[in-house]
């Protein structure tokens, strides 16, 4: 016997996954978790028994509720499972997953539509961040066609605007948890020689350790997949990532997909600053919204690590071009006049696409409580 749950499943950003109102869900964690895995297919590597891609990016699942917050239409809870791990990790935010929430939340009536755009505040759960997405309403509906593009995505679609309103700190203790711009480390591990390094640690919606490429001996602009084979370069991008983490406040990370590892190098191609992002063991074929966030904020630090490397625009808006290794995502920041250090604003562009809705079924072992009320 198997168990239906409704489900949409939708495309947020450069992202995908299962969305689900919390109410078709266990309300205890620890069914709820068993249930998501079997949803995704997970542990497997190939996640051939579920809806999971075989891919951390695709391995991602939307939990929405109506919000009991003053100024909040819904609650967005954030859950990232990986293929071959049997865990569920609802600390981190994903940005690219948050450009479906109003979708979802609009087609399953949780709010109401508008006029020709519909604009909602979402409380994302995972770490208490604050946003005001707006998309397409014209014809009393979620309007999935425009002429929007995004790097990462085939075709256009209708535009999802992001405004965030307080990123810094969403998982560190703030902007800066180590409490300075720039940190020098020794890192030692197995199957290296230990080496010094600067870094700069930061999080402003997602948090961050950045690396000038050149530091490890790599350019920066190395393909993806010379860089998932360059197990060198991993090995000691995870001593550093474990090692940080202790100076970030965030203890022992091993089972968690933070700290994201990010390589920087001077842009290439008109933007601002090339990166290559680990999530965090697998080098992101373009970059998270929220690690863009963040990227852009540090571009802005001065002594940070991209201090010197970054291309910046004058004014107190600059547009950050963050490029990435399938093209670039533009970030607009506002900096405080009286301290041009402050970021005040942070808005971007994603698109979304409902790709299918109906019932995913779970054996009804996994959900006993449901199986027998069926």
């Amino acid at each position: 016997m198997q168990i239906p749950i409704p489900c949409y499943f939708m495309r947020g950003g450069t992202s995908r996954g299962p969305f689900f109102l919390a109410s078709d869900l266990p309300a205890d964690v620890a069914t709820r978790d068993r249930v998501l895995l079997a949803v995704m297919g997970s542990p497997d590597r190939r996640q051939i028994d579920g809806l999971g891609g075989a891919h951390p990016l695709t391995s991602k699942v939307g939990i929405v509720s109506p919000s009991q917050t003053p100024g909040v239409a819904v609650d967005f809870l954030f859950a990232q499972l990986q293929p071959e791990r049997n865990t569920v990790d609802t600390t981190p935010n994903c940005g690219n997953m948050l450009a479906a929430v109003l979708p979802f939340a609009i087609e399953r009536g949780l709010v109401p539509v508008q006029g020709d755009t519909t604009t909602a505040r979402v409380l994302t759960l995972n770490t208490g961040m604050q946003c005001d997405i707006t998309v397409v309403t014209q014809g009393g509906r979620v309007n999935y066609g425009g002429d929007a593009r995004i790097d990462g995505v085939p075709g256009t679609a209708a535009p999802v605007t992001i405004n965030f309103l307080d990123t810094a700190g969403s998982v560190c203790s703030g902007l800066l948890p180590t409490g300075q711009v720039r940190d020098r480390i020794t890192v030692t591990g197995d199957g290296f020689v230990p080496f010094t390094i600067d870094v700069t640690c930061i999080d402003n919606g997602m948090p961050l350790v950045l690396i000038e490429a050149t530091d490890l001996g790599r350019t920066g602009y190395e393909t993806v997949a010379e860089l998932n084979a360059d197990d060198d370069l991993k090995r000691r991008l995870e001593a550093l990532r474990l090692q940080i983490s202790l100076r970030m406040g965030l203890g022992d990370v091993s089972q968690k997909n933070y700290p994201k590892m990010t390589l920087i190098a001077a842009p290439r191609a008109g933007g601002s600053i090339s990166t290559r992002s680990f999530i965090p063991h697998v080098c992101h074929d373009a970059i998270g919204v929220l690690a863009a966030v963040t990227v852009g904020t540090a571009c802005v630090l001065k002594g940070s690590v991209c201090d010197g490397v970054a291309v910046m625009p004058p004014g107190n808006a600059p547009t950050v071009s963050v490029e990435h290794p399938t093209g670039e995502f533009s970030v607009a920041l506002g900096l405080d006049p009286k301290d041009p250090q402050k970021v005040t604003r942070a808005a971007l562009l994603r698109t979304a696409r409902l790709i299918m809705r109906g019932e995913v079924m779970v054996p009804a072992r996994i959900w006993p409580g449901q199986a027998s009320a069926s």
